[in-house]
């Protein structure tokens, strides 16, 4: 199976999944999908560790490339992830030169100029040479999510080691005075986005965001390398929402809400 960046140097884009629920069943659904990548959330999701390291091996399991978002930019727990087996971390929040800069240096070990305490404890039973293969493919996303990222995003993106960026809709609609959302169509979010492809390209970074629906072809047409499409928890919401509406629909004849199938 290859790698993001395996992915991106063979000039195909990559689509994702993102991961909430702390769950092995759902992870290995969402991976036997056919997503691309499959994230696991331990920002927002409802995720601790020992259950990402099992997510992660579902997610393996299933097919998909495994990759985390983590809670914040901090070396530990960078580290910690990598450990666990994922292929790529998402750093949230990270507005400098200097965070991006830090960013790149938790997830690589001395050699390459990087800070991370060497313990792959499960890249180890796999790959004897796991230093070599974590420089050649583990990616580090840094996130694009307010206003003052995408002002320093030529600075930010000049950083060494940066493989893609990862924009966050609702934390940067926030910072531009927008609801917490997917505001396409708002002239300054339009802007953003445009913006962030146009500097990505000029040094070969791949830009990545969070779409669904429409947006996610939209996303492709725009530039953007790395999209996820779905979540599970709105995957499973939207399949049983459906499915108990044609239910209702069967019941019923006409579409109607019956009340109780019981």
């Amino acid at each position: 199976m290859r790698t993001l960046r395996q992915m991106w140097a063979d000039g195909d884009n990559a689509i994702g999944g993102w991961l909430s629920i702390p769950a092995t069943l759902s992870a290995e659904v969402m991976a036997r999908a056919g997503f691309d990548y499959v994230c696991v959330d331990t920002q927002h999701g409802t995720v601790e560790y020992q259950i990402t390291v099992e997510l992660i091996r579902a997610i393996e399991h299933g097919g998909s490339i495994p990759i985390v978002r983590v809670p914040w930019n901090e070396p530990g727990i960078i580290g910690k992830m990598l450990d666990a087996g994922a292929e790529g971390v998402i750093i949230p929040m990270v507005n400098t030169p200097e965070e991006a800069e830090a960013a790149v240096k938790a997830c690589r070990y001395a050699p390459d100029g990087g800070s991370r305490s060497f313990g792959p404890t499960i890249g180890r039973i796999r790959r004897p040479d796991y230093v070599e293969w974590a420089r050649d493919n583990i990616a580090v996303i840094p996130m694009i999510e307010t206003k003052q990222a995408v002002d320093n995003l030529p600075e930010i993106l000049s950083v060494p080691g940066i493989d893609a960026v990862y924009v966050g809709p609702a934390d940067l609609s926030l910072t531009l005075d927008l609801p917490p959302a997917n505001n396409d169509g708002s002239p300054a979010f339009d802007e953003a986005y445009t913006r962030i492809v146009d500097e990505c390209q000029k040094v070969g970074v791949m830009p990545g965001c969070h779409a669904t629906g429409p947006l996610v072809p939209k996303r492709f047409q725009q530039g953007f390398r790395m999209v996820t499409a779905t979540a599970d928890q709105l995957a499973l919401g939207a399949g049983a929402a459906a499915s108990l509406a044609a239910a209702r629909a069967d019941v019923t004849g006409d579409g109607e809400s019956g009340g109780s199938l019981y």
